[in-house]
C-alpha cells in the first residue's frame, strides 16, 4: 500500500505549548472535589488514569456516585449522566477545533471570547484553549459536578447564571493556601486576590494538554520504519486506510475528521433533551445547530488508544470494538440483535424502569433508524479481526500511563478518587 494513504504521524510539534507550572497545578485540581457542587466527585473520577481517561461505563454514574469505573456505586442519584464520558488523549493538539459528542463547544473567531459554547459571552476573558474552555462546562452540569439546587449553593448559582457558580468555586480555590501560592506563580498575579476561574480553567486545560500526549503507538513507530505490523495487522492497516475506506471519517494523525455522522446507535437512558422535548432521546448534532440534517449525528472519536476506551459509541452501547465495527456494516441489523445487557450500566433500582424506555417509543425508534450516514462493506470475521488487530497497534506505549500521574492527596484535603 502506498504510504501516502497512510494518516500521517503524530508528534511533539503537533500539539500547543503547555507552561509545567500550569499544569502541576491543573494536575491537582483535576482530582480535587473542591470543584463540584457537593465536594464529592473530580474530574478524575470519570476521567481517571487507571481508566484510560474514561470510566469504563456507558452512562457515568456522575454526582452522588461513589467510587470509580464499573465499581462506582449510584447511591441516590436522579438519573444517570446522559452520553458516554469521552477520552481525553490529545486534545491538546493544534488541530482540535471543536469538542463534546455534538460539538456543543468549538473554535469561533467571530465570537467576543473565541469560541462558541453553551454559556455564550459568560465564558470568562482570557480562556487559553479549548481544553480550557471545556473544563469550565462539567463544573455547572447537575448530574456531572454541580449537583442539585436544593442542595448546595454551587447548583443554585448555576441555575442563574454561570459566572455566580464559578465565582463560588474560585473562591474555594482561592481559600486554601497551597493552591493560592502556586496560582500566583503560575499565571504571574500579583496576589492571591486575583485568583479567578478562568486561572483554574487555564490550570485544567494545561494538565489536560500535557499530560495525555500519545503519539508513541507501535503504529507510530511503523511510520517512523522503527517496527513491523503483523501479517493480521497489515492487512487491517490496508482495510481502513484503503478497502473499506474507515479513514474517510477517521482521518489525518488524529484519525478524526472532526466532523459529525449519524451510526442509528441502539438508544438507552435519559437521553439529552432538550427543555420542551416531548420524549426521551437525544438528537445530537442537532440540538446545537437545530438543523434538521444535522439529527442524530455525533462527533467522530479519535481512535488512538481506542483499545483503551471501552465501551464505544457516544452513549456506549458496544463493549467490544469487533461489535462497533460490525454495527458499521449493517446498522439496522445490529440495532435490532442489540440487548441491553451489552450495555455497562451498574444496577440502579429507582431507574431501572426508564433505561431503556426509549424502546417503547416506535415513532422515535424509526427516526432514529432513518438518519444513517454509513455504509461499508459487509466484512468477513477475518477480516474484522485484522481490523481489530490494526486498531490495537494504535495504542500508546509510556505516554498510557500519563507524565505527571495522579496525584496521592490534593491541598483541599478531600479524598482522591
Amino acid at each position: 500500500m502506498a504510504s501516502s494513504a497512510l494518516a500521517g504521524p503524530l508528534g511533539p510539534d503537533d500539539f500547543r505549548p503547555v507552561d509545567p507550572a500550569a499544569a502541576e497545578v491543573g494536575r491537582l485540581l483535576f482530582y480535587d472535589k473542591i470543584l463540584s457542587g457537593n465536594q464529592n466527585i473530580s474530574c478524575g473520577t470519570c476521567h481517571h488514569h487507571e481508566l484510560g481517561t474514561t470510566d469504563r461505563l456507558s452512562l457515568g454514574i456522575g454526582e452522588g456516585g461513589e467510587g470509580i469505573g464499573r465499581e462506582r456505586i449510584a447511591g441516590d442519584i436522579e438519573r444517570r449522566v446522559p452520553r458516554n464520558a469521552p477520552a481525553l488523549w490529545n486534545l491538546g493538539a493544534e488541530e482540535i477545533r471543536v469538542l463534546f459528542h455534538d460539538g456543543r463547544l468549538s473554535l469561533d473567531p467571530m465570537s467576543p471570547t473565541g469560541f462558541d459554547s453553551p454559556v455564550e459571552e459568560a465564558l470568562p476573558d482570557g480562556i487559553e484553549t479549548i481544553v480550557a474552555a471545556q473544563a469550565l462546562l462539567p463544573l455547572l452540569a447537575e448530574t456531572e459536578m454541580a449537583g442539585d439546587a436544593a442542595e448546595n449553593p454551587v447548583a443554585r448559582a448555576a441555575r442563574r447564571r454561570p459566572q455566580e457558580a464559578w465565582a463560588i468555586l474560585a473562591r474555594r480555590v482561592r481559600s486554601i493556601p497551597a493552591y493560592r501560592e502556586m496560582l500566583v506563580a503560575a499565571f504571574d498575579l500579583q496576589a492571591p486576590e486575583e485568583i479567578e476561574i478562568v486561572h483554574v480553567a487555564n490550570a485544567l486545560g494545561a494538565f489536560v494538554s500535557a499530560e495525555w500526549q500519545s503519539h508513541d503507538s507501535r503504529y507510530d513507530r511503523h511510520l517512523a520504519g522503527e517496527a513491523a505490523l503483523t501479517e493480521e495487522e497489515a492487512a487491517g492497516r490496508d482495510l481502513f486506510f484503503v478497502e473499506v475506506g474507515c479513514a474517510g471519517c477517521h482521518a489525518g494523525p488524529l484519525f478524526s475528521d472532526q466532523g459529525f455522522h449519524a451510526l442509528g446507535l441502539p438508544s438507552f437512558g435519559p437521553g439529552r433533551t432538550r427543555a420542551f422535548d416531548p420524549v426521551v432521546r437525544d438528537r445530537g448534532r442537532l440540538n446545537e445547530t437545530d438543523r434538521l440534517e444535522d439529527a442524530y449525528r455525533f462527533r467522530t472519536p479519535m481512535l488512538r488508544n481506542v483499545a483503551l476506551t471501552a465501551p464505544y459509541g457516544h452513549n456506549g452501547a458496544y463493549p467490544t470494538l469487533e461489535g462497533m465495527i460490525r454495527h458499521h456494516m449493517d446498522p439496522a441489523a445490529a440495532r435490532r440483535a442489540w440487548e441491553p445487557a451489552m450495555a455497562e450500566l451498574p444496577e440502579v433500582e429507582h431507574l431501572a424502569s426508564v433505561d431503556f424506555v426509549v424502546f417503547e417509543d416506535a415513532r422515535e425508534m424509526a427516526r432514529l433508524a432513518s438518519a444513517i450516514d454509513v455504509d461499508l462493506p459487509v466484512l468477513s470475521d477475518a477480516e474484522i479481526d485484522a481490523l481489530v488487530a490494526f486498531l490495537h497497534t494504535l495504542t500508546g506505549d509510556e505516554s498510557t500511563k500519563g507524565r505527571l500521574g495522579r496525584p496521592e492527596t490534593v491541598p483541599s484535603g478531600l479524598p482522591v478518587d
